[in-house]
């Protein structure tokens, strides 16, 4: 498994992440038996958030690491907060007490980074500063990130915190590519060319913000896998051709996909499969050409100017 940094951050971390948001759905041995073989396959980087089975799945975790005797220090452990029933909260206040109940969960002192879960068009940044400043020099948390925030949120943000900002958590799959998109058709009077995110992607690589993309084999909103999916054909025809050509699934292959790309993202993926898990680490060892990045980009319906 290739290794990036994180951000400006000093991590080293897998460059594919396992995201834990449905572990609570399998048992204690099967998430111990897909955690342990994620690590063999060289994933360092575990993503929860504290929404995730109601904290469930972060208390799960906590005992994966005990019956599967994993050491704290040789992981990186992420979590976000933020979302309430109702509203977004990046109160002082809100901010401390969840990352509180986050470490009382995993069972440890302190988590790698910390991601604000979604924007909350309420923030107060110098509360969030605030917030910061107790956890980092506390110990509790080491490095801080942002989720589904534009340029301008984050540059707000960035203002008043003093740590760096090194993860910004977006929706990115070969058929959500909203942000590649209105960068590919600048002056063009197409619905390709609006421009939803404010050029999110450029942004974070002009400022060493690594974008970790979520759903990474869904469509749409959470409607489903397009792998195999009957709706996405023409893609599903390309990837099994392109796929044929290293020996990779269509699923290595969406995430060898979103690899190519030399904003050096790191993709979440969220299979309690462990088989699942260490076939789509192959793909960091794939690199596709080019022409083979296009061309899976136009047959998942996208045109170029």
């Amino acid at each position: 498994m290739k290794k990036i940094k994180l951000g400006k951050s000093s991590l080293t971390v897998s460059e594919i992440c396992l995201g834990l948001m449905r572990i609570s759905e399998s048992k204690l041995k099967d998430n111990t038996n897909l955690v342990k073989t994620a690590l063999e396959h060289g994933i360092n980087f575990f993503d929860h958030a504290d929404i995730y089975g109601a904290g469930e799945c972060e208390k799960i975790f906590a005992q994966v690491m005990k019956s599967g005797d994993i050491a704290r220090d040789s992981i990186l452990i992420q979590s976000k907060c933020a979302i309430r029933k109702g509203c977004f909260d990046f109160s002082y206040d809100y901010i401390i007490s969840s990352v509180e109940d986050i470490l009382k969960r995993l069972n440890t002192d302190y988590i790698d980074v910390l991601l604000l879960h979604r924007p909350d068009t309420l923030m107060e940044p110098e509360e969030v500063a605030k917030a910061f400043d107790m956890l980092h020099s506390s110990g509790k948390v080491r490095h801080f990130g942002v989720s589904n925030q534009k340029p301008l949120q984050i540059e707000l943000l960035q203002k008043y915190v003093k740590q760096d900002l090194v993860a910004n958590q977006l929706q990115l799959s070969l058929t959500n590519t909203g942000m590649i998109d209105s960068g590919l058709n600048v002056n063009m009077q197409v619905n390709q060319a609006i421009d939803h995110d404010d050029s999110i992607l450029e942004y974070c690589r002009l400022n060493d913000i690594t974008i970790q993309p979520w759903s990474p084999f869904q469509y749409g909103w959470f409607e489903g896998t397009f792998i195999d999916n009957p709706q996405f054909e023409v893609l599903n025809n390309a990837m099994a051709e392109i796929g044929e050509n290293y020996g990779i699934s269509k699923t290595t292959l969406a995430i060898a996909w979103l690899l190519r790309h030399p904003a050096k993202m790191q993709p979440i993926i969220g299979s309690t499969n462990a088989n699942r898990v260490a076939e789509v680490c192959v793909a960091s060892s794939i690199y596709i050409t080019r022409e083979e990045w296009y061309k899976l980009y136009i047959a998942a319906g996208n045109t170029l100017p």
